[in-house]
């Protein structure tokens, strides 16, 4: 019987198959024009929602999962890097596919592609909006309609971000390690893009829900909207659809929380709020441009297309902003802990 345990290692989350998902903090970007890719700033902290059944709300409980702080209108991107097999990862926004526009499913799918493939794609920092580019995922508070779930399906009721992973069926896989063995590749260097810079985090305390507790207080939700368009491709997949599994390997729902709400939960200090960019500019830190000389970049829907920055909602971005330098534009490339605990969502 297959693994289909969701752990946490550190703030990495780790799906079966040996897939790995990290939230990454990150610089906002101006929501005109389009930008290289922004740096990391620094893990998320990511918690078991099983871990704090009486500070939860019912809701948390009943779709487990995990929880993670993050401030109004601050940025994040999701790192694969230490990703060892190949996989097929849907990810969600609100239950709307960041890919493809489409509804949540737990099929894949081509016509549109509703996945990214794993680890050929390094990253992912926004939905698949235009040719070559995404939009920056952006937090937003549910209720105001500038979700992408909001804007896409017309109302708010899931927020957050689900994650759902499909391994390589077995003979394709088997292929696929003896081919890893016949080239020994020589693995990237740490550092760039992919790596951030170090945020402390206690780890969380342990327990299960009990029975009859009290409902907890609910929590102000959040979502994702968009911010500024980037330089990022989003590859289209070069194998065949029959090679993927048909069932999801495993699945995770992360909630997003507002620092205020992330103590009253967990009793951790929630991280600093991020840092200024136009400061982090002037500094002469580096900005990233990634391109894959045999990737094909995936063409977006009308759908993701469409979907409007939040500034549309929440006013102008008064933060200010400095573009980087050329020479600050880097080119890149040519578990352990208790089981996340899934629910009903």
């Amino acid at each position: 019987m297959t693994d289909s345990t969701v752990r946490i290692d550190g703030n990495t989350l780790r799906l079966p198959g040996g897939v790995a998902v990290r939230f990454v903090r990150t610089l906002r970007l101006p929501e005109t024009g389009t930008h290289a890719l922004p740096p990391g700033l620094g893990e998320f902290p990511v918690r078991r929602v099983s871990d704090y059944p009486d500070t939860v709300p019912e809701q948390w409980r009943v779709r487990g999962g995990v929880l993670l702080p993050v401030y109004l209108r601050e940025a994040m991107w999701l790192s694969f890097a230490g990703t060892t097999e190949p996989a097929a990862l849907q990810v969600g926004v609100g239950k709307v596919c960041a890919v493809s526009g489409k509804r949540w499913t737990g099929r894949l799918s081509r016509k549109p592609q509703n996945y990214v493939v794993l680890p050929r794609q390094p990253w992912l920092d926004g939905i698949n909006s235009g040719k070559g580019t995404v939009r920056q995922f952006v937090a937003v508070p549910l209720g105001l309609g500038a979700t992408v779930e909001g804007q896409v399906t017309g109302e708010e009721v899931w927020g957050g971000v689900q994650l759902q992973s499909f391994p390589l069926k077995d003979e394709p896989l088997a292929a696929w390690r003896r081919e890893q063995q016949a080239r020994r590749p020589l693995m990237r260097s740490a550092g760039g893009y992919g790596s951030a810079m170090p945020m402390a985090a206690p780890p969380a305390p342990g327990g299960m829900p009990a029975p009859g507790r009290a409902p907890a207080p609910a929590a102000a939700a959040m979502g994702l909207g968009v911010g500024g368009s980037m330089r990022q491709e989003v590859y289209q997949d070069d194998r065949k659809l029959k090679d993927w599994a048909e069932e999801p390997a495993g699945r995770v729902f992360v909630h997003l929380v507002t620092p205020p709400e992330w103590r009253r939960i967990t009793g951790e200090a929630p991280p600093p709020s991020p840092v200024d960019r136009a400061a982090y500019t002037r500094a002469g830190l580096p900005w990233y441009d990634y391109y894959d000389e045999g990737a094909e970049d995936l063409a977006p829907t009308d759908t993701l297309g469409a979907v409007k920055p939040v500034g549309d909602w929440l006013g102008d971005d008064l933060d200010p902003w400095q573009e980087p330098s050329a020479g600050q534009v880097k080119p890149l490339k040519d578990a352990p802990g208790k089981p996340v605990e899934d629910g009903d969502w």
